[in-house]
């Protein structure tokens, strides 16, 4: 176990290794530089606020610079901002960001997990019907169109729930149903198909043989198999969840990452989008690695 956790780490390490020299490649790749669009500035000014933050300076050693820094937790100046550095944007925004995703992640595991053993238990009926429907329905409507639907039935139409910030518990209702309703349909849909699938095999037979309850056979035989595959997607939801919150913070006004991704980008302000990209790689890559960790010790 020891050497596949190593394993998976030293993949980890080489794959953001990849992710940080393909995100600083193309960074510099766009055309034009962070200060060429500046109105009325001299040459002589562009070429001064270049020469200041290492600009001037071959792409090689721009980035061995810039991992340097990285490697102690310096994501660098902001271009846009004078006495602004990155780390205090991502402070800023990272915690609202994440809050927001951890609340949506105990909302999508709360619905959709019962949602598909419920399901699975009433294969065929109408409560698996039902739960169904809903959940094709989550997965064939994108997120923004959800917040849209929201926001006009509860905020504008009822009036009972704000529609910006994350001020108080009654904030989180919409941008958390908008950003995990994809999630929870289709977690539901692979709870259910994976704990059918696991029903049918002989053990499961052989379980009940024995005089076990269903509650039993269903807990301590069934749903950790049926699990393997729900705790991998999880992993690739989270993702999702943190890739998605880029358009819900925009839609519902959040100051998280995701909305200062799109305002970094728009200024040109390549620091910022760099470390945007590369902490949300690295969500991305951990969140992998610890549900290949987590899936070889519930089966080996």
């Amino acid at each position: 176990m020891v050497k596949f956790i190593l394993k998976r780490i030293g993949t980890m390490i080489i794959a953001m290794f990849m992710i940080i020299l393909i995100t600083f490649t193309l960074m510099h790749s766009i055309p034009g530089g962070p200060f060429t669009n500046t109105k009325g500035v001299p040459e002589e000014v562009t070429q001064a606020m270049e020469a200041k933050y290492g600009l001037d300076q071959p792409m090689p050693v721009q980035f061995v610079k810039y991992l340097g820094n990285l490697l102690h937790g310096d994501f660098g100046p902001s271009y846009k901002y004078t006495g602004k550095t990155v780390n205090d944007f991502i402070a800023t925004g990272a915690p609202v960001s994440a809050k927001l995703g951890l609340v949506t992640l105990v909302f999508v595991l709360l619905t959709s997990i019962p949602m598909g053993i419920l399901a699975a238990l009433k294969n065929g009926k109408w409560q698996d019907m039902l739960l169904m429907a809903i959940a094709t329905i989550g997965v064939t409507i994108p997120s923004f169109v959800i917040a849209s639907m929201l926001i006009y039935v509860f905020s504008f139409k009822l009036n009972v729930l704000p529609t910006f910030g994350l001020d108080s518990w009654k904030s989180y209702i919409l941008p958390v149903i908008a950003m995990g309703g994809y999630s929870v349909s289709y977690l539901a849909r692979l709870m259910r198909s994976s704990l059918l699938e696991v029903m049918g095999q002989d053990y499961i037979r052989t379980a009940r043989a024995k005089g076990l309850t269903e509650f039993a056979v269903v807990t301590k035989h069934a749903l950790r198999n049926a699990l393997i595959p729900v705790i991998t997607f999880i992993a690739v939801s989270m993702a999702e969840m943190v890739a998605g919150s880029i358009i819900i913070e925009q839609v519902f006004s959040i100051p998280g990452i995701g909305r200062l991704l799109l305002a970094s980008i728009s200024n040109r302000d390549f620091p910022v989008v760099q470390a945007i990209v590369v902490i949300l790689a690295f969500w991305v890559v951990l969140a992998g690695t610890v549900a290949d960790i987590v899936n070889q010790r519930i089966d080996p």
